[in-house]
């Protein structure tokens, strides 16, 4: 039976290797820790996800992409700066291993800082978060710990649902950013303009 629990618990199941539900600054997210691949399989599963649909990275701040061995190239860090924290997911070039540990078939990994301060909290303590909006796969997100917990309350993969009330954002607009320039691969919360404007 899924529980609903506060921020410590969060970190603390997170990092045992739970899957754990989380408010983002957009929607409610299924969360694993980046180190357990046990965990983010689960969350493949839980979703009934192709395994070739990549999840992306939540991180608190940029310098924890660095750590993880990707190199900004100018334009992603040009739209980091603009709108991180924010609801963009940038796709950008990755080591293979990582690349791979989230489903990605190409060298790519899709990283976002969320606008979120009590998300933040948590993923300064357990490091690199794998989160997919809580739902199934091409289904409505959940946008409150009730509709998580209606959901997949039932569902022995997911340990927790960290309450932090509504939310009631748009999904992040996800842009991959290549040598040859960039390309919107879903339109969302940032207008697609605004990334034009900062990219001109």
């Amino acid at each position: 039976m899924t529980v609903v629990i506060d921020r410590d618990e969060a970190v603390r199941l997170l990092t045992a290797g739970d899957v754990v539900a989380v408010p983002t600054d957009t929607v409610y997210g299924l969360a694993a820790s980046l180190e357990r691949e046990d965990a983010v399989a689960q969350i493949f599963s839980m979703k009934h996800r192709p395994s070739s649909v990549a999840l992306p990275v939540l991180v608190d701040a940029l310098s924890t992409i660095e750590r993880l061995g990707v190199t900004l190239s100018p334009l992603a860090r040009k739209l980091s700066e603009a709108f991180w924290p924010g609801a963009l997911t940038i796709v950008m070039d990755a080591p293979t291993e990582l690349a791979r540990r989230v489903g990605s078939r190409a060298d790519t990994v899709g990283f976002r800082v969320p606008d979120d301060e009590l998300l933040r909290q948590v993923l300064a303590q357990t490091g690199p978060l794998v989160v997919s909006s809580a739902n199934e796969h091409s289904a409505a997100p959940c946008h409150s710990a009730e509709e998580v917990l209606a959901a997949f309350g039932d569902a022995d993969m997911l340990k927790a649902v960290l309450d932090g009330g509504d939310r009631s954002g748009v999904v992040s607009t996800v842009i991959h950013v290549h040598d040859n320039g960039w390309k919107i691969l879903r339109e969302g919360a940032i207008d697609v303009n605004e990334v034009s404007r900062v990219l001109a």
